[in-house]
């Protein structure tokens, strides 16, 4: 979901997707990919960790809002390389009817968008290779699934770092927010540039060293400018393991990301 498309091939450089599938223990993922996310980890040891805690709060957030907040809608952007524990098979395991819609344009993503359909049934779940930028284009592709007159859960979880600040990622959020209907639900997680920020900017640099698309860590009150006029649900923006953690381990998880849940009117 950023500026340049990484190669779905094992030669060239270092893709993004697949560099966080390396550190989640996955294996789709080559040996470019391994040296580039070894080398980032190098400047941040607790990089893998962080990566667990971001997916942790993914499943904490969608549990929030298909049980308590009552959303059964909900428009992943930004997913990533499927994994066990998808926004739909969380989302369904309290509401069966969930509606997902999932986009990404990370070709290795698009590649394996057939294992994210899988996880519903079939006309509650739908994949787009669509661009984030593209807001319009976006929404109206996603509105085949998802019913715009009723809350929707917009999941933008480890991606907005990957939209540049040449490009304007807060109005994408806004303009984004703008067309999805009272009571929606923005969900972020973002890379901290004020946790630990000497070895995060050296991390950065690092990734950005080997990947095709550029990373951007961003501070706490950038992170909170995401969520303009949204009323953001307690405790607010947080680390993501303060964010309602099901333990005290879980807490004390190491983190480098800011997340946050927040509500339109």
């Amino acid at each position: 979901m950023a500026e340049q498309r990484g190669r779905p091939d094992a030669s060239g450089a270092a893709d993004i997707a697949r560099m966080q599938d390396y550190w989640r223990g996955g294996t789709d993922n080559f040996p470019a990919d391994r040296r580039a996310a070894e080398h980032a980890s190098a400047a941040y040891p607790d990089l893998a960790a962080s990566i667990r805690a971001n997916r942790a709060f993914q499943a904490r957030a969608v549990r929030f809002l298909a049980g308590d907040a009552g959303v059964r809608q909900f428009l992943d952007l930004g997913t990533g390389v499927p994994a066990e524990g998808t926004v739909g098979a969380v989302a369904r395991s309290i509401v069966p009817g969930s509606l997902v819609v999932y986009a990404d344009n990370d070709p290795i993503v698009v590649a394996r968008s057939a294992a994210l359909l899988a996880d519903g049934p079939p006309g509650g779940t739908d994949f787009l290779d669509a661009d984030l930028r593209e807001v319009t284009a976006l929404v109206d592709r996603a509105a085949a699934t998802l019913d715009l007159s009723a809350p929707i859960a917009v999941m933008l979880v480890s991606v907005l770092h990957m939209i540049t600040d040449r490009d304007d990622p807060h109005r994408v959020v806004a303009d984004l927010m703008n067309r999805m209907p009272s009571g929606s639900y923005l969900v972020i997680t973002h890379v901290a540039a004020d946790i630990d920020p000497a070895a995060i900017a050296e991390m950065a640099r690092r990734v950005n060293q080997h990947a095709a698309r550029p990373a951007t860590p961003r501070d706490r009150a950038a992170v909170t400018r995401f969520f303009d006029g949204l009323g953001l649900v307690p405790p607010g923006v947080v680390r993501v393991p303060d964010w309602r953690p099901d333990s005290a381990q879980e807490a004390a998880s190491p983190s480098a990301q800011w997340g946050g849940v927040a509500r339109k009117p």
